[in-house]
């Protein structure tokens, strides 16, 4: 019996020594990216391989060589409150449980910008509690260990923005022929509205959704008028449903 119970503790010590070192590693991964790029993202190489192959594109730059309107194009189309929430907007998300309590075939999600940020550079797409539960995580770190404009620079170099394209700088060259800092009001807002589904929509070929997201985020943008990191404040017009499902609920 004696044997049984020092397994068992042997067990449970092991256990706790794994759960310290995760706990003490993310921290460190996230303060080190506070710092350096990622090389890669836990998606690129699921989406490797889902094809079977080396498919990623991708061209870091730093913020102040991504065209502003492009940061406030993603604010108008994805997280209108992100310089002034702490990763989640409990507004939004309330928001949003009620509209899909009310509409079952057609559902919207809540994810800011940082969660989507924390899912894009640590985790990998999925509806689970348990990739749910990391990803709140992570949000919470990267608040915490990073600033506003950290956060928004990884975000537009590590979203995916097509199949193998991933960053700003990539999707301005593919699609418009372009640096990231030369894009013009319409083409961010063209990008930002193929976030949501980056796979199956496109600038270069927009259907109507990508059309009317477009139209309501040049809209927003023109509300909304400047993302500014060091005097955030409330924007003037409240989040608005700017087409189908998105992929930052995944």
């Amino acid at each position: 019996m004696k044997k049984v119970v020092d397994f068992i503790k042997q067990v449970f010590r092991w256990i706790f020594r794994m759960i310290f070192f995760l706990f003490v590693f993310s921290i460190a991964i996230v303060i080190f990216y506070r710092f350096v790029p990622p090389p890669f993202t836990p998606l690129m190489l699921i989406r490797c391989y889902e094809k079977g192959t080396f498919n990623i594109h991708k061209d870091y730059v730093s913020l102040d060589k991504i065209s502003p309107d492009l940061a406030l194009a993603v604010v108008a189309g994805e997280d209108n409150n992100f310089l002034i929430h702490n990763g989640f907007d409990f507004d939004a998300i309330k928001k949003a449980v009620k509209f899909n309590e009310e509409h079952k075939k057609k559902t919207i999600g809540a994810s800011t910008i940082s969660q989507q940020t924390a899912k894009n550079v640590f985790l990998w797409n999925g509806r689970t509690y348990l990739r749910k539960g990391f990803e709140v995580y992570f949000t919470c770190l990267i608040e915490t260990f990073w600033s506003k404009k950290r956060i928004m620079e990884l975000y537009l170099n590590e979203i995916e923005m097509g199949d193998g394209i991933y960053g700003a700088e990539t999707a301005a060259k593919t699609y418009f022929k372009k640096p990231a800092k030369n894009l013009s009001r319409k083409e961010a807002a063209l990008i930002s509205a193929i976030i949501p589904n980056p796979l199956h929509w496109s600038p270069l070929q927009p259907n109507a959704t990508v059309n009317y997201r477009q139209e309501v985020i040049l809209w927003n943008m023109n509300n909304i008028m400047k993302v500014d990191y060091d005097k955030p404040v409330k924007p003037v017009v409240p989040p608005i449903n700017t087409g189908t499902k998105s992929n930052k609920t995944k």
